[in-house]
């Protein structure tokens, strides 16, 4: 099995994976921790679907590169949803859900009558649950999601402290001077960007699971917020790398397959945290 990985290593498509998977997963376990904390864990399901609704438009302009479309609609959603979700007669969790719920139904309409494609239900289904194109990335494709990865990672290290006061204590923080909605407003941009980069990887269903899981696995453990954000990181970054390697090996799809390591990982962090 050892020399089989090492002749796969071999291939570019294969390190194009690896590389863009383990900034996917270090990007979003960074905001993992943040978003399971304010208890808006669900901001990247929503957004997710909103981002199938912007790859339906995009496929249905027949655009070489969807990212045009899908990152500003996402982006423009993420400040929205937090706009909404600010609002008295509309909470946040049924902010994320009309928003999410309307953009998937939307998504899937536009693919029905504007049908690009004689296979749609494929084409719907690897939307939703990642498809084999992140084993046939391009140069290209890794060096835009590098540079939305390092723009993620950046923000979140020159913002650590404020990001870490506005997750634990908004209102003090807003007491204290700090201006909590333009921090708010930066965490749902950012995660935006996550999304987008995240979707060719595993799909716009099972992102949340790539968002969450680390996060929750490292509170398992540890207490401080420093620890969990760093173990979360590491931990996703091996369980990324585990999911693309064990789907190249056994054939398996690559989306499901990191979940599944994820939620492994999980299982493994829970009962280390009982003991």
């Amino acid at each position: 099995m050892i020399e089989k990985l090492i002749t796969y290593l071999e291939y570019p498509f294969v390190r194009y994976a690896l590389i863009v998977g383990i900034l996917i997963a270090l990007c979003s376990s960074l905001l993992g921790v943040t978003l399971v904390l304010k208890r808006f864990s669900f901001i990247g399901d929503g957004l997710s679907h909103v981002a199938f609704g912007a790859v339906a438009i995009a496929s249905v302009m027949k655009l070489s590169n969807n990212m045009l479309i899908v990152l500003p609609i996402t982006v423009i959603s993420a400040v929205l949803l937090l706009r909404t979700g600010q609002n008295a007669k509309i909470k946040g969790d049924a902010a994320i859900a009309m928003i999410s719920v309307t953009a998937l139904a939307f998504g899937y309409l536009l693919m029905n009558l504007f049908s690009t494609s004689s296979n749609l239900s494929g084409d719907v289904c690897s939307t939703l649950f990642g498809s084999t194109s992140i084993l046939t990335l391009t140069p290209e494709d890794v060096w835009i999601s590098a540079l939305l990865s390092g723009i993620v990672v950046v923000i979140f290290v020159l913002f650590y402290h404020r990001i870490f006061a506005v997750t634990f204590d908004e209102n003090f923080s807003k007491a204290t001077g700090i201006r909590t909605e333009r921090y708010n407003l930066l965490i749902a941009v950012v995660t935006a960007l996550v999304i987008v980069v995240a979707m060719n990887l595993v799909g716009s269903l099972l992102i949340s699971a790539l968002v969450i899981f680390p996060a929750l696995s490292a509170m398992r453990i540890f207490k401080s917020f420093r620890n969990v954000t760093v173990f979360s990181a590491v931990l996703s970054v091996v369980c990324a790398s585990v999911g693309i390697l064990a789907s190249i090996l056994a054939g398996t799809p690559v989306g499901a397959t990191i979940v599944a390591a994820d939620a492994a990982a999980f299982a493994v962090c829970s009962a280390v945290g009982r003991a």
